[in-house]
């Protein structure tokens, strides 16, 4: 039963131990803080914006069947098609379909964690498409075969003078400890790859259910080529992130990017309707034109309707995924989000993770948490992780999935009176 606690409990040790970890989230935690800081003093209706956003959150999770229906309709109406995914394998299997229709040898993608839920690269790679991840600090980690430790910032536990090496040995090159010659040489890199690519893959930060309409928010401008230069367009995105209108979902934006990168605004918000079209010759409408011929939606559910229909996990489904709570969190500045999750990470990651994943994948993560309430206090939709934490691991302990210890302590304060199995002097 402790097993996997034993292992566990040294990967984290090794963290804790890692001098790179510690300079690169110290660096990121300063960073972080005094521009999100310096974002919020500059936005007077950011305290308007986040409990409305709320309100559309807890709205469209009630009727997600119909939103669900709705987006469809929307979708297929704009010659596009759609796809609704129960679990990871539908979702990889219509992709991989997608793909071998278009005989794609070459696939660009933008960040996505649903894409990292699936495991979708490694399903790709194994049909012998080549996957290019286009964020900077997406591509950092494939380079040097890692998984993201943050949702926002894939690669945040590296130093810059790490990454010169990553590049120095993967690119057969001698790169300098210098930000802005890394991202020139990325910028070479991948450029080409987004002109050859067969097939452009996409997240969504929301979308909307009216027309149909994905919204991405980037900085680096990646996105916008990966859903624009290849002929085929994949939007792959969770249920949960579905809101009515257009109107509400600029409306999240603005409460995720403050919180996600400390900005007023990113650089680029891409709105996208459908594939790209013209009726400029006779008012005849043709799809395709400068943009994809071909657009699919791939909504996944994987667990989240159970998530949505159980009152005590529900609230986890508000998340926007602007990773303040992670970025606050005091375990992640000491231990990161690579060993401290499964696909998500974090306390709100443990609660991800048991829907998407299972409960033996949640356990390490949930009892990493120490439930101190900083995520819920940053939290713009008032999350009530630590609630949640608690719930899972009473749900942890009837499953058998407890650390030893920990059942070690509870019975010492039953026999003895104290957590440490000292026995009381006799009187």
């Amino acid at each position: 039963m402790s097993s996997w606690f034993e292992s566990y409990k040294d990967e984290v040790t090794k963290e804790l131990e890692n001098e790179v970890l510690k300079v690169a989230l110290e660096r990121f935690s300063r960073t972080y803080w005094n521009a999100r800081n310096n974002a919020l003093r500059k936005l007077p209706y950011y305290n308007y914006y986040r409990k409305r956003v709320r309100e559309i959150k807890a709205w469209s999770i009630e009727h997600l069947d119909e939103l669900v229906k709705m987006t469809k309709e929307s979708v297929e109406s704009l010659g596009g098609s759609f796809y609704l995914a129960n679990n990871a394998g539908d979702a990889v299997e219509y992709i991989s379909k997608v793909c071998e229709s278009s005989n794609a040898k070459l696939v660009v993608k933008s960040k996505s964690m649903v894409t990292e839920e699936l495991s979708l690269n490694e399903v790709l790679i194994e049909k012998g498409i080549e996957v290019v991840e286009t964020d900077l600090g997406e591509w950092i980690i494939q380079l040097r075969s890692e998984k993201p430790s943050h949702i926002i910032y894939p690669a945040i536990h590296l130093t810059t003078e790490e990454i010169a090496r990553t590049f120095s040995k993967t690119l057969n090159m001698e790169v300098p400890s210098n930000a802005s010659k890394l991202v020139r040489i990325a910028r070479e890199k991948l450029r080409q790859k987004f002109i050859n690519a067969d097939v452009g893959i996409s997240g969504a930060n929301v979308i909307a259910a009216e027309t149909g309409t994905v919204l991405i928010i980037e900085n680096e401008g990646n996105a916008r080529f990966a859903t624009n230069a290849p002929p085929v367009h994949i939007c792959v995105s969770g249920i949960e992130k579905i809101v009515p209108t257009v109107e509400d979902a600029i409306l999240v934006s603005r409460v995720i990017t403050p919180n996600a990168t400390g900005q007023l605004m990113p650089v680029y918000i891409s709105l996208i309707t459908g594939p790209s079209r013209t009726a400029d010759i006779e008012l005849k409408l043709t799809l395709g034109v400068h943009g994809p011929k071909e657009f699919h939606m791939v909504l996944v559910d994987n667990g989240r309707s159970k998530m949505v229909k159980d009152p005590d996990f529900k609230e986890a489904s508000y998340c926007i995924r602007c990773g303040a709570c992670l970025s606050d969190c005091p375990v992640y500045r000491e231990i990161g989000g690579i060993v401290w999750s499964y696909k998500y990470m974090g306390g709100i990651g443990a609660i991800w993770t048991t829907f998407t994943h299972g409960l033996e994948k949640a356990a390490p993560i949930a009892f990493t948490c120490t439930t101190c309430g900083r995520c819920k206090a940053i939290c713009p939709m008032e999350i009530d992780t630590p609630r949640m934490i608690l719930k899972l691991r009473e749900k942890l302990l009837k499953a058998g999935l407890t650390p030893k210890q920990l059942l070690t302590i509870s019975e010492n304060i039953k026999v003895f009176g104290n957590p440490f199995g000292i026995a009381k002097k006799a009187e």
